[in-house]
């Protein structure tokens, strides 16, 4: 049985579109700015990406009065209501989106994703939020509840406390007026829109 012509592969075009070579060895400089061209036309696609993956954190968080999904839309809505900046709104949205794939290391999960586009304090906010956090709950397991204390006199650590106080810990509440995904889709891409930082880092 003949194929329809639109169902058989444009081998060329294939051929066009991809490297040379099979062992990395043996890259020319062509295959390199190939895959150049490949990965900047991905790369703009994470705010897409990120955007898909936040509903899969519905119905996660059991036996808490609201789902990590809701909790990451309510520490947002909060965050956007105090007036913070864009890249503190989506740190606040994305803070746990690292529970379902690294449960165990969530919070540096979610600071290497969003390293390359927000500053060193946004960053060094949503990779210790995680141990500020545990300040409301670990005195009730009989530990330390000022595991924070180990980081104070650091530039963000007021910043960092002041996060988990009046956006995180206060984002459990079925009956908070909480914001739909579409209110921070515009911010999430104005924030991975921009040029990743350099090898310098970023500005403070």
């Amino acid at each position: 049985m003949t194929k329809h012509p639109s169902l058989v592969p444009d081998r060329a075009a294939i051929e066009r579109r991809t490297v040379s070579y099979i062992r990395a060895e043996d890259a020319t400089a062509e295959d390199v700015a190939l895959l150049d061209e490949h990965w900047m036309s991905f790369r703009a696609g994470t705010a897409d990406r990120v955007l898909a993956y936040l509903p899969l954190l519905r119905d996660s968080a059991e036996g808490e009065r609201v789902d990590r999904y809701v909790h990451s839309l309510q520490t947002a809505s909060r965050a956007l209501r105090d007036g913070a900046e864009d890249e503190l709104v989506v740190a606040a949205l994305l803070h746990d989106v690292g529970d379902l794939l690294a449960p165990d290391n969530h919070s540096e999960f979610a600071a290497s994703l969003l390293q390359p586009y927000v500053s060193r304090t946004t960053h060094w906010i949503v990779k210790h939020h995680g141990i500020f956090q545990s300040y409301y709950f670990l005195h009730h397991k009989g530990k330390d509840r000022n595991l924070r204390d180990q980081f104070r006199g650091h530039p963000a650590f007021e910043k960092t406390v002041e996060f988990c106080a009046k956006w995180d810990q206060a984002s459990f509440d079925p009956s908070y007026d909480t914001l739909p995904l579409e209110t921070f889709e515009p911010i999430v891409r104005r924030v991975f829109g921009r040029a990743p930082w350099s090898a310098e880092g970023p500005p403070l």
